[in-house]
């Protein structure tokens, strides 16, 4: 029994979700339809404007030209050739000022005297048009109008017509021919489906191409044939074109098209006084997608709504059991909360320990590379010594001989020696002093060349002088002046180790940047690197000295220093022979900040 309820509650409950879903989709439709139908009543009320004033402003012409002399003289005397060409030359006039497709005379007969086009090659002149609705409803009723396609240019456009009546009582018509293409192209740019039809129901103003000439309803017999008579749209096959609709609605009410699979919305009204049909058309598919979503969302909603009325009947039975877990939870989470603190401090501690050996090492490091330079460093502090003493004894010598001059001279010379000395002891001290302060943009350059100068009393020992080559400017690097210095300090010492035993040493540094990275790259031409240990000589304790020369941590160090600063330190092979070693660093993207300096 509870299983035959249950499911009658759910096929119920389908039932119910289905019902409501189609109610709000039919509803949404109806709706979106409504919408769409009003907005299209207010387009058609636009384009009808649009149409009717492009046609008022040829309204006037044909029945100014009609009472204009030079054309009644021409009705009266036919193919007299000065009047003929007097009469062409003007209609050509009144053609270009007043922006008509073309515009012509034509006699009693049909037979045209004189055209705006009278010099091109598709002339009206000498043609006759007797067969057209514009000529036959002049001379019956005084003026006429008619849109066909022209049977000599091939070109569309809607005739305007006049009688002319001379005081000699001869006849004939003067007729204004209207390009309508401009509103086509309009329609056309606005991605309007929207269009003229005429009385018949042919569609022959749209601008949606594949609808021209085009029967809005199913042609009758009767309308095709006076179609064909007058020969209104030459060359188009109207017979085989199928209708849009069915057929006209008995009232003026919305119509629903298929277009290529697509559901369209069609209003039409009626245009005075020709008796054209005007409409207008929008697609359904956002009103049908709108009801879709609707009766998606009702049911969705519906379900919604069930399963919260589920939810809430078990939550009932569910909230004992969930306090229960929940007093069980509250006390494991207690536990590990505590486990938790004990690993945090633990963590800190070995983080603290850690970083505080890292420092150590580095500052050791640095101690280190100082002293495999302490020969060449005694040396350069030693001998401005050396001269200074001998400098300040000639300065004695100098004063007690009385020659102020001669004395000036030498305390200066001995000042040299000493701002040389302080220059090479500032280094040392800056060098040597553990690391403070964080990060900021600092000057690469700058950096390089005291890591240079540091490095070149050793060289100098060695016989070579350390170049330095490249831009004399760089973008500003986001990093640490002292580290960045001890990595450029460690690849020069090892740069200098390695050209101790080749003849012509030479090392350089080389800076370039491109491409948002500064790059410092170490050369020298020494014995260079065992291919096979290449991918190893920046590994903790690895070095290709002997034993007592190193510890094989300055490239470990130099390493972890730049990735440190976001950048990369690599090793190839030269050229013709040693090694290469290069520094990046990306270029800091606060270079509007000061520029912090080198190691002072």
């Amino acid at each position: 029994m509870i299983g035959r309820r249950n499911s009658v509650i759910a096929l119920a409950l389908l039932l119910g979700v289905a019902a409501l879903s189609t109610a709000a989709w039919q509803v949404t439709l109806d709706a979106g339809r409504a919408r769409l139908s009003r907005e299209l009543v207010d387009k058609l009320t636009v384009t009808g404007r649009a149409v009717v004033s492009e046609v008022e402003r040829f309204r006037y012409l044909p029945g100014v030209l009609a009472q204009d002399p030079r054309v009644t003289a021409l009705v009266e005397r036919g193919n007299a050739a000065d009047l003929v060409d007097t009469a062409n030359r003007y209609l050509t006039r009144v053609r270009d000022h007043a922006g008509a497709d073309e515009v012509y005379v034509l006699d009693a007969e049909g037979t045209t005297l004189a055209a705006s086009n009278w010099a091109d090659e598709t002339s009206f002149v000498g043609r006759n048009y007797r067969f057209r609705s514009y000529f036959k409803d002049a001379m019956t009723k005084g003026d006429g109008r008619f849109y066909a396609v022209g049977v000599t240019t091939g070109k569309p456009g809607y005739f305007l017509s006049s009688r002319i009546e001379t005081a000699s009582g001869a006849r004939g018509v003067a007729v204004v021919k209207v390009d309508m293409a401009p509103l086509e192209i309009a329609w056309a740019r606005a991605g309007e489906r929207a269009g003229v039809a005429d009385p018949s129901g042919v569609i022959f103003l749209t601008g949606h191409l594949p609808w021209k000439y085009r029967p809005i309803d199913p042609l009758s017999a009767e309308a095709m044939q006076a179609i064909v008579e007058a020969r209104q749209y030459d060359g188009v096959r109207l017979a085989k074109t199928p209708s849009l609709t069915t057929g006209a609605p008995e009232d003026d009410t919305a119509e629903t098209l298929v277009d290529h699979g697509e559901e369209l919305l069609l209003r039409r009204r009626r245009l005075a006084p020709d008796g054209w049909r005007l409409f207008a058309t929008a697609s359904l598919t956002p009103v049908l997608q709108q009801a879709r979503l609707a009766g998606l969302v009702t049911a969705f909603g519906s379900l919604l709504v069930a399963a919260v009325l589920l939810f809430l009947r078990q939550r009932r039975q569910l909230v004992r059991m969930r306090l229960d877990a929940h007093a069980a939870l509250e006390r494991r989470v207690v536990e590990r909360t505590r486990e938790l603190a004990r690993e945090v401090e633990e963590r800190k501690r070995a983080e603290a320990d850690l970083r505080a050996a890292q420092e150590d090492l580095i500052q050791a490091a640095k101690l280190a590379a100082l002293g495999r330079m302490s020969t060449a460093i005694v040396h350069e502090v030693s001998q401005p010594l050396a001269a200074m003493e001998t400098t300040l004894a000639s300065t004695a010598l100098l004063a007690e001989r009385g020659k102020p001059d001669d004395v000036k001279r030498t305390v200066a010379t001995a000042r040299d020696l000493i701002r040389r000395m302080q220059r090479t002891v500032h280094h040392l001290k800056n060098f040597a002093r553990k690391d403070k302060g964080g990060f900021a943009p600092l000057d690469v350059v700058r950096v390089v060349e005291a890591a240079v100068e540091l490095a070149s009393h050793r060289a100098r020992n060695q016989g070579l002088t350390i170049g330095l080559t490249g831009a004399a400017q760089l973008p500003a690097v986001h990093g640490h002046a002292v580290r960045l210095e001890q990595v450029v300090i460690n690849l020069l010492v090892n740069a200098l180790d390695a050209v101790q035993t080749v003849p012509n040493p030479d090392v350089r540094v080389d800076l370039a940047t491109s491409d948002g990275v500064v790059s410092i790259a170490v050369h020298d031409n020494g014995t260079g690197i065992d291919a096979d240990v290449h991918d190893r000589i920046t590994e903790p304790f690895f070095t290709t000295k002997r034993t007592g020369e190193g510890l094989g941590l300055g490239l470990a160090i130099s390493r972890a220093i730049v990735e440190e600063l976001g950048g990369t330190l690599n090793f190839t092979a030269g050229p013709t022979g040693g090694s290469v070693f290069t520094v990046t660093l990306p270029v800091s993207d606060t270079v509007s900040r000061p520029v912090a300096e080198a190691a002072e």
